[in-house]
């Protein structure tokens, strides 16, 4: 828009000077805010989620985070950024107790989660998202053995053996390790293995015989495999999606999957004090639910983590090996009663640990 003097009213010379100042003013005003406005636009159709994942599914998280952009901007035509970290759950959690900003988090068990609730976070209720109490993906733990399984390893038992080195993650720092143990303390009360049943003594001795042969405790499940990777031990206790993924690598190993063996189940939440501060809480309830959707449930089974979705389930399950026992952590105490009796300072955990200083 211009302003011609010779377009202006025949007025007198002061109300000329203030009718141009007005009109300038005006023409001022609009560019401000038609600037304000594109610069609003801007930062709306550019958006960024801030995302923190275990490390273990990293490379499907990779996958579905592509899709969810795809669509996202398919349907709302706008672009959405993800800032991404991956390390272990435990180590995570405290981060983002710490400060780190995420707007999502996907941990590998309910107990992180609720760390980060507890410190005041989270304020929602988290396990009332979705159809699955909160949960994304399920996955078992397996053991990963050599090409061939030279040693011969088909059970925990087997794990006791003075000829077998094993790896797994340290449980003060990883979830997958805490699930590791929660495998074994689990078979052993379900009497799944060559100790007696529901007696959280012989347990505890499987659990200290398995720790006595542990070469290395790394600090993540993704970290345990690296070193596996590596040439280090004979058998890894692991995820078996880690083991999936590195075959789908080219790596040259196997996994045995116990006779009994826990169900991994691995939860996703906004952390609503981020996502109010960041103004995106639109996009981060989106991005939880398309993790539920049929179209990432597949990509998690194509990187090895079984659905939670029923119907896709049904459609991968010649993925992945049946399991003899598979139990649910509620069938052997729960969280709670695995934290009181194993994973507390002083439980079972550290005296096993503590019973093996000293042991190769």
């Amino acid at each position: 828009m211009s302003v011609r003097l010779s377009q202006l009213p025949a007025v007198p010379p002061v109300a000329l000077l203030m009718t141009i100042a007005i009109a300038i003013a005006s023409l001022a005003s609009t560019g401000c805010g038609g600037r304000r406005a594109r610069g609003a636009a801007a930062r709306h159709a550019n958006q960024t989620l801030v995302f923190a994942g275990y490390s273990t599914p990293r490379e499907a998280y990779g996958e579905i985070i592509t899709a969810f952009k795809a669509k996202w901007r398919r349907e709302h035509h706008e672009t959405v950024n993800f800032r991404e970290s991956y390390q272990a759950s435990g180590a995570l959690a405290r981060a983002v107790i710490g400060g780190f900003d995420a707007d999502v988090v996907a941990l590998s068990l309910e107990q992180d989660i609720e760390k980060i609730r507890t410190a005041g976070l989270i304020t929602h209720d988290w396990r009332a998202v979705g159809t699955h109490g909160g949960m994304v993906t399920n996955s078992v733990v397996v053991l990963a053995v050599r090409h061939g399984n030279p040693k011969n390893v088909h059970d925990w038992a087997d794990l006791r053996r003075a000829d077998v080195e094993v790896l797994t993650p340290n449980v003060r720092t990883s979830g997958g390790a805490m699930w590791n143990v929660a495998a074994i303390w689990g078979a052993a009360l379900r009497g799944k293995t060559p100790v007696a049943g529901n007696d959280p003594a012989q347990a505890e001795t499987l659990l200290r015989d398995v720790l006595a042969r542990v070469r290395i405790m790394d600090r993540s499940g993704r970290d345990s495999m690296l070193s596996f990777e590596r040439g280090v031990g004979d058998v890894a206790i692991t995820y078996e999606n880690e083991v999936i993924l590195g075959r789908n690598q080219g790596r040259d190993y196997e996994y045995v999957v116990p006779q009994s063996s826990v169900r991994i189940e691995n939860p996703v939440s906004i952390v609503d004090r981020n996502v109010d501060r960041h103004h995106s809480r639109a996009i981060a309830e989106a991005f939880v639910a398309f993790l539920s959707s049929p179209d990432a449930q597949r990509i998690y089974a194509r990187h090895g983590l079984r659905s939670v979705d029923a119907e896709v389930a049904r459609e991968t399950s010649a993925l992945f090996p049946p399991v003899t026992d598979l139990f649910a952590v509620t069938d052997v105490g729960g969280w709670t009663g695995l934290d009181r009796q194993v994973f507390a300072d002083g439980a079972a955990y550290d005296r096993a640990v503590a019973a093996t200083r000293g042991n190769p």
